[in-house]
């Protein structure tokens, strides 16, 4: 019994061993880079979540197109079609939950959260009781960062005062507060990313004396002590 010749259109819809190559190369390139930047935190926060699920999208793009074939068999034009449909969805019903999650946290939050909302909307009193938040904001206090080196390294302040931190090094910071590992919160605010040319300011709403540090450079720390 004669066999069909394998056709053209079924040749297409393999791979050749230099895609397959091709294809391992690029997988494994874009395992290893998002391993790198977090062992050696060359970015944190928000920036490093965006280039790690950046790096899992190309991934996901290389498994599909260089192992799975998508858009080599048969009316590949529809298959490619489906499959980002599929993906278009996934996307909307995931973000929408994170959303949605997202909302109910700031609506129903801890204490914390509810005295940062009320600091950053400026609602010292709500009915008869106090919020914990400055209305009316004070002297402002400058502690800059510079060659790894905290300045000065002790601030006094006074309730509702306010204090801005200044990076002048080319590194990103995560000020955090309470001695490192263990972080602790103030007003609020639990940490915050700090770069050059971007200063951030914190409202002095809590009595008392507190250390802040670099979560990516402990050994970058100042205090702070805010009195009536």
């Amino acid at each position: 019994m004669m066999q069909t010749p394998m056709t053209k259109t079924s040749k297409d819809a393999h791979g050749t061993l230099a895609s397959y190559i091709i294809g391992f190369i690029l997988s494994l390139l874009f395992t290893l880079l998002p391993y790198y930047m977090v062992v050696n935190k060359t970015m944190s926060g928000n920036a490093l979540l965006a280039a790690i699920l950046g790096f899992a999208v190309m991934q996901m793009f290389v498994q599909i197109f260089f192992f799975l074939h998508l858009g080599r068999g048969p009316k590949p034009f529809y298959n490619i079609v489906f499959f980002f449909a599929t993906v278009g969805i996934i996307i909307i019903a995931v973000g929408g939950s994170l959303f949605i999650m997202n909302n109910l946290y700031a609506n129903m939050s801890p204490a914390e959260v509810t005295k940062k909302l009320a600091q950053d909307e400026g609602i010292a009193q709500v009915g008869s009781k106090k919020t914990g938040a400055c209305q009316a904001l004070k002297t402002n206090h400058v502690v800059t960062i510079t060659g790894g080196e905290v300045s000065p390294i002790h601030t006094q302040a006074k309730l509702c005062d306010t204090l801005t931190f200044v990076d002048n090094d080319n590194v990103v910071r995560e000020i955090a507060f309470g001695s490192h590992p263990k972080h602790e919160v103030y007003g609020g605010v639990t940490e915050e990313i700090l770069r050059k040319g971007h200063p951030k300011q914190l409202t002095l709403n809590e009595l008392g004396d507190y250390e802040f540090h670099d979560h990516l450079d402990p050994d970058v720390v100042g205090h702070f002590s805010v009195e009536q």
